[in-house]
């Protein structure tokens, strides 16, 4: 077979499970509103990731190679929008009834990938690990399309279970404000270790 589709699957499935600035929001987000209300914004994750799969797939890597200093500057961009974000997870406090404010929605959930500099690795090392060249761009990118969101569908809501289960152990004590700052941490090193030490 043209794609190493074991392989990836088994690729995917560890990239998408192990913590990066995804996860952390979902974590957050399940440890903020609850495991039911997050639901909708684990849908726009799980598909957001859809809008970055598809351009790469059907030419995006050309203009990365003409011009390079874009996808430079994107990530850096990205990078700091994933640390605004992870401020503003430190700074969140659980409470210990139902959140007054409403929970991200689908739509919030659908530019996190967009903007994570971990998806925008994975997917291209995905492209250029596990792909034969001569296999037909429809192919290549509707297996990896499908993999990488069975991986989600299954993977994304375990992050805002346990999220949900910890709130449900430190909302209102004193280990609240550090829990959240771990969080905030755990996201900010994800990224950081995707800038500068090539992770995926």
């Amino acid at each position: 077979m043209s794609i190493a589709l074991t392989s990836f699957a088994v690729f995917a499935a560890s990239q998408v499970g192990t913590p990066g600035p995804a996860n952390m929001a979902l974590m957050a987000t399940g440890a903020r509103y609850g495991f039911r209300a997050a639901l909708p914004f684990v849908a726009g994750v799980a598909l957001g990731k859809q809008l970055i799969i598809w351009p790469i797939g059907f030419g995006l890597m050309e203009l990365s190679a003409r011009a390079p200093w874009v996808f430079e500057a994107l990530k850096y961009i990205s990078a700091a929008y994933i640390i605004w974000l992870a401020w503003k997870v430190a700074n969140l406090r659980l409470g210990t009834g139902p959140a007054t404010d409403a929970a991200p929605g689908f739509a919030a959930g659908l530019i996190v990938h967009p903007l994570n500099p971990k998806a925008w690795a994975m997917i291209v090392g995905g492209f250029t690990a596990f792909v034969a060249p001569e296999t037909p761009a429809l192919v290549a990118t509707a297996t990896i399309a499908a993999t990488l969101l069975v991986c989600q569908i299954i993977l994304h809501p375990l992050w805002v279970l346990a999220g949900d289960a910890i709130a449900k152990t430190v909302a209102g004590t004193p280990a609240e404000p550090y829990l959240m700052w771990t969080l905030a941490g755990l996201t900010v090193a994800s990224v950081l270790f995707v800038l500068f030490a090539g992770g995926t």
